[in-house]
């Protein structure tokens, strides 16, 4: 069969994690039964020139020490959101809600026949061989150890994460002390994680099953400390406008689903650069190239084949990887969801 024939120019997949938004509540570790929602307040500040100057207003400076005195004087004027516990809560408490599905299986639009049936088949012998129990575990353990709560997860004294899931056949509930499980591996075992793993893994191996996780997540950060939503993109911030813009909805401080998401499926330790996990990046998001924005880099690359579409465009026409954890990376990549069209020219 030749390759021009066995080309899907139209292929998408749908994302079978599905988170909500968080939302956050203030209360206190000793009462978590009373919460109250947390808003954003603005703050006007004066802040202090601290940028890196140019290399030419350097050499201007140290010629003439005045010219700083009169930049420093220059008054840095800022409207920025904040968000911060009330003086009588010591507890963040952020909720949402994950939804798992099945059906990776099947795209959810693919144009060509022969390359959906080879897909498929692929697919399949990855559920008969492996079930998701690997990458169901490494949810699982990034919902126990909190990985969601990103900045709000430093300096916490105690964090504890409450979890139901429900569907037709499942109403199960556990409770995890994330202080006790680790975010730079995934290298623990815990029996609760492995039974929420085990539901996960069972959803995501079935043709149309679902399963609704509903996660509340209680941090003692301090009384009246400072709490962290997601923060705004603005592109075109007039003068005058707040440098820093808090995400909310309908007055409660939140955090984004697509940063809950990155979270949760920051499960990629097979790219070639994790080799030890104190002085590596650690886990990184599946991300086709192994995208990781606040460092600059891309940790799968196309020239070094160990990128998504190296392994997809193979493994999806019925071809084996070296390795278990090349097949583990595409499927996670296919949970994530995405257009992976292929050009036909």
């Amino acid at each position: 069969m030749a390759k021009k024939d066995n080309i899907a120019s139209v292929l998408a997949f749908e994302k079978k994690l599905v988170s909500s938004d968080g939302y956050m509540y203030g209360t206190t570790w000793d009462n978590r039964s009373q919460i109250a929602p947390l808003a954003l307040q603005e703050k006007s500040v004066r802040g202090t020139i601290s940028n890196r100057f140019k290399k030419s207003d350097r050499a201007a400076f140290e010629k003439d020490p005045t010219k700083l005195d009169a930049k420093v004087e220059s008054a840095n004027l800022q409207r920025v959101d904040s968000c911060s516990l009330a003086l009588d809560q010591d507890t963040l408490n952020l909720q949402f809600t994950v939804k798992v599905l099945g059906g990776i299986t099947k795209p959810s639009a693919c144009n060509n026949a022969l390359f959906k049936q080879s897909y498929s088949a692929a697919a399949n012998e990855y559920i008969t061989t492996q079930g998701f129990s690997e990458l169901a575990r490494r949810y699982a353990s990034n919902i126990a150890n909190a990985r969601f709560l990103w900045r709000n997860r430093v300096g916490a004294e105690k964090i504890e994460v409450q979890v139901n899931a429900k569907n037709s056949t499942v109403n199960e509930s556990w409770t995890f002390d994330a202080t006790q499980f680790s975010t730079r591996n995934f290298d623990f075992t815990n029996d609760q994680i492995n039974q929420l793993a085990m539901h996960m893994a069972t959803v995501l191996a079935s043709d149309n099953d679902f399963l609704l996780l509903d996660i509340s997540c209680f941090v003692k950060a301090g009384k009246a400390q400072e709490v962290y939503p997601s923060e705004e993109l603005v592109l075109d911030k007039g003068k005058g406008e707040k440098s820093k813009i808090l995400y909310q909805v309908k007055d409660i401080a939140a955090m984004h689903s697509q940063k809950i998401g990155n979270a949760l499926r920051t499960i990629d330790t097979w790219y070639p650069e994790f080799t030890d996990p104190r002085t590596s990046a650690g886990p990184i998001a599946i991300e086709t190239y192994g995208a990781v924005t606040n460092l600059g880099k891309a940790y799968r690359t196309p020239s070094d084949k160990q990128d998504f579409y190296s392994f997809f465009d193979v493994w999806a026409r019925g071809e084996k990887l070296d390795r278990v954890e090349d097949e583990h990376y595409v499927m996670a990549t296919l949970v994530r969801g995405g257009v992976f069209g292929e050009s036909d020219k």
